[in-house]
């Protein structure tokens, strides 16, 4: 802000609005159209093609304010989590989703703890939602 500037709040405004979307980001899936009837702090990704409000913005951050849509590009590296997919999505370029790794099977020496072991490992990861079922 500075000294003289006209109409302060806008700036206080949009600048809290910018950390609460981005600090612990949180979108309800990724959308091509704009839903109908979002709720003030509701967010989402903009999916390929996007239409309506949503063209132009692919890949974004849209979030929801009483003032209308507000976009946010991704930087690379940054997470969301996804609430319909419950888990976390990451931006390399793209928005992509942790998978994990098939469970252990097969070889010739079977070690029942290592692999007892190693599928907890992936079902915690899970559960946390490092890695998507899907």
């Amino acid at each position: 802000m500075l000294a003289a500037q006209a109409q302060k709040e806008t700036t206080v405004n949009e600048s809290l609005l910018a950390a609460d979307v981005l600090l612990q980001p949180v979108v309800e899936g990724i959308a091509a159209n704009p839903p109908a009837t979002p709720l003030p702090g509701q967010c989402w990704i903009v999916g390929s093609a996007g239409t309506g409000a949503f063209a132009g913005h692919d890949s974004q951050i849209a979030a929801w304010s009483d003032g209308g849509w507000r976009f946010f590009a991704p930087m690379p590296g940054a997470r969301v989590h996804d609430q319909g997919l419950g888990a976390e999505r990451f931006y390399l370029g793209t928005w992509q989703k942790s998978v994990a790794p098939a469970a252990p099977l097969g070889g010739t020496v079977v070690d029942t703890q290592a692999r007892s072991s190693i599928a907890a490992i992936i079902q915690l990861l899970t559960a946390s939602g490092i890695f998507s079922v899907t």
